[in-house]
């Protein structure tokens, strides 16, 4: 086998490395193509992994299920992130797989061995008047203009993932009734409401001056004849430009948040429960296929009432 010198001379264990661990990252390079980056991560990894199996007496090749255990919990006591506990893990697993699939050992003693959860960031929304002043600074009525517009409250107004929305066809947008229909994640449809002013954004998109205006003379493609959101050649918009959009009307608005269409998802779903909305209500709105994903913005909103709190009260904090 092709010997690979992928040494980082910074994490050499006191010992010479494992040979199973070399040909771990021997076949990581040659069968998996892994970048030079990612090998020297993994050798500082499971060099980690060798000296801890040393300090247990322990050798990769006779290593249990508790010296994985242990490995894991040693790594949580020196105060490392839980994304880099995973990430030793995660090196850790492959080692051992590798070794069974190779028939260098007979058993994974890392197999049932799971990866702690990491704490999830929690989403970034904007406040009230900063989507306010998003919105309101669209004040032209250009096809563009009204196109943006309606993009932007649709997004704010449904809390629609944007592959959602840029995927809309005309037969999924009710103004009558003031609902759209989603295709959200593994093709699940729903129906939610656009609010009204995300329907009077459509309606004005799509009277004359509005959406008529950038069709082409000839659709270039099949479906973007349906498309309700199109770029200004005629085409269905994509995600990326929906992005683009977005950034360059945040600039106009002087807004100096970092902003993405997730964003505007996030505000949605954090303004609602700010104002009462039950989470099951934002469940579905969301789409989302457990409410654990949606529990998350009970602790934003929480946090948030928290800070206004301090920040009002005259007794919150004391002197």
């Amino acid at each position: 086998m092709v010997v690979v010198h992928v040494v980082d001379h910074q994490s050499q264990p006191s010992s010479s490395v494992d040979p199973l661990v070399v040909e771990f990252l021997n076949w990581l390079t040659v069968e998996r193509g892994r970048s030079r980056n990612t090998l020297i991560a993994y050798q500082r990894d499971l060099n980690r992994y060798q000296r801890h199996l040393d300090q247990r007496e322990r050798t990769i090749a006779v290593a249990q299920a508790e010296d994985v255990v242990a490995f894991v919990r040693a790594l949580q006591q020196e105060g490392l992130a839980p994304a880099s506990v995973n990430r030793c893990l995660v090196a850790v697993r492959g080692l051992h797989r590798f070794l069974v699939f190779e028939e260098l050992r007979a058993d994974d003693p890392a197999a049932d061995i799971e990866v702690p959860s990491t704490p999830k960031g929690l989403p970034k929304a904007l406040t009230q008047e900063q989507v306010a002043t998003l919105l309101d600074s669209i004040v032209s009525d250009d096809p563009v203009s009204r196109r943006d517009q309606a993009l932007l409250e649709t997004l704010y107004g449904t809390g629609a993932r944007i592959s959602e929305v840029v995927g809309l066809s005309l037969g999924d947008v009710d103004l009558h009734d003031g609902l759209v229909r989603l295709m959200g994640k593994g093709s699940k449809e729903r129906i939610v409401p656009l609010g009204r002013m995300a329907a009077t954004a459509l309606t004005r998109w799509f009277e004359p001056g509005g959406r008529s205006s950038l069709e082409p003379r000839q659709w270039a493609r099949r479906g973007d004849a349906e498309a309700v959101f199109l770029n200004q050649r005629g085409g269905r918009l994509t995600r990326q430009g929906a992005y683009g959009i977005l950034t360059d009307r945040a600039a106009a608005a002087r807004l100096t948040v970092h902003l993405s269409p997730h964003v505007l998802r996030h505000s949605c779903a954090t303004h609602m429960l700010d104002h009462g909305a039950d989470i099951r209500t934002v469940q579905e709105l969301l789409g989302h296929a457990s409410i654990s994903t949606t529990q998350i913005y009970t602790k934003v909103s929480a946090e948030r009432l928290l800070a206004v709190y301090r920040a009002a009260h005259p007794r919150a904090v004391g002197r």
